[in-house]
């Protein structure tokens, strides 16, 4: 039997380091995966993440730090991951160690780029995690919020549901608040498919456009999400929910949100490339769009707001003439 006492954090980024502080509140140790050197040693000497985050301090004594994941794995038994997606295959791959006795978590907004599938079906194929292990960690939630310890909320997806219920225990805190859910496909989805929706709300703002018609691109993207989920698994649930709703507003509108800011760039005259130079933390979107869009390409319907976002991003095309376009067919 896993013991939730046991709880380590894999990634060293702002989410990863929101992660952490909010375990701080009630674990009286966790451990934490960071693969930098320099981060991992000013942690250890200042009590702080010099690259994320900084503003939060944490009681070192509380913390077990590693750099090595064949040293950390071995020593607990639930884990979350919060790795960037698009590094999560390199990032794991020195990994030795078994993982399909381990519940694993995925705090990722993404999807895994080389593999094309989301990160609970990479973990499945790769380390062969059963399914009734994973489980997802999604919003609606920004890591600055939870170091200014702003309330905000989270939500805990498993097909395991008694897993889900620990988890939320543990995250559970004055300023956090965690519903639990078992619809792992749509809640996964839903937070890869935000950012790229994001996206395309920060090219409505760079362009020009107000709030009435980001109002309207943000309630059709919510029904080309609801399209897109429905076409990977039928079953009823609630697009109105914290999890989807939720999670889409937070990102479309917050000044936090990384996949705003880069849409933002492009539409106001950036190229992708200098914007995704000029933003220092991933934005997930990007990544997620390509294969979000070649996976719609098998499905039935339209995707016209994930379309206009792949062919600014990926083929060049003009952000003004594809959002007046878009224009013309949202309602």
């Amino acid at each position: 039997m896993n013991d939730f006492s046991k709880i380590a954090v894999l990634g060293s980024g702002s989410w990863a380091t929101a992660l952490v502080k909010i375990l701080c509140e009630q674990n009286a140790n966790v451990g934490w995966y960071v693969r930098n050197e320099n981060i991992y040693a000013h942690l250890k000497e200042h009590g702080h993440n010099p690259n994320y985050l900084s503003s939060v301090a944490f009681d070192v004594s509380q913390l077990s730090l590693f750099t090595d994941l064949n040293e950390i794995v071995p020593l607990y038994d639930v884990f979350i991951l919060a790795i960037p997606s698009f590094y999560i295959d390199r990032s794991l791959k020195p990994l030795t160690e078994s993982l399909e006795n381990k519940l694993v978590f995925s705090a990722v907004k993404g999807i895994v780029p080389e593999h094309r599938v989301l990160v609970g079906a990479f973990l499945t194929q790769a380390f062969k995690v059963p399914e009734a292990q994973l489980g997802v960690i999604a919003g609606p939630c920004h890591a600055e919020e939870v170091a200014l310890e702003r309330l905000s909320y989270l939500t805990v997806a498993s097909v395991n549901t008694a897993i889900a219920e620990q988890m939320k225990a543990k995250l559970d805190c004055d300023y956090i608040r965690t519903a639990v859910s078992d619809d792992v496909v749509g809640t996964e989805y839903a937070a890869t498919l935000k950012n790229i929706y994001a996206i395309a709300v920060g090219m409505a703002h760079g362009l020009g456009y107000g709030d009435n018609f980001i109002s309207v691109l943000i309630s059709s993207a919510m029904r080309e999400m609801k399209r897109f989920i429905k076409q990977l698994d039928n079953n009823k649930r609630n697009i109105n929910k914290s999890a989807y709703l939720g999670d889409m507003l937070v990102t479309a509108y917050s000044v936090f949100s990384r996949n705003r800011m880069l849409g933002n760039m492009i539409g106001k005259g950036y190229t992708v490339k200098a914007a995704l130079m000029e933003i220092t933390m991933i934005a997930e979107g990007y990544y997620g769009t390509q294969t979000a869009y070649r996976l719609s390409n098998s499905f039935k319907g339209s995707f016209p707001i994930l379309d206009c976002v792949y062919q600014v991003l990926y083929e060049k095309a003009s952000a003004r003439k594809k959002m007046k376009a878009l224009s013309k067919v949202l309602n």
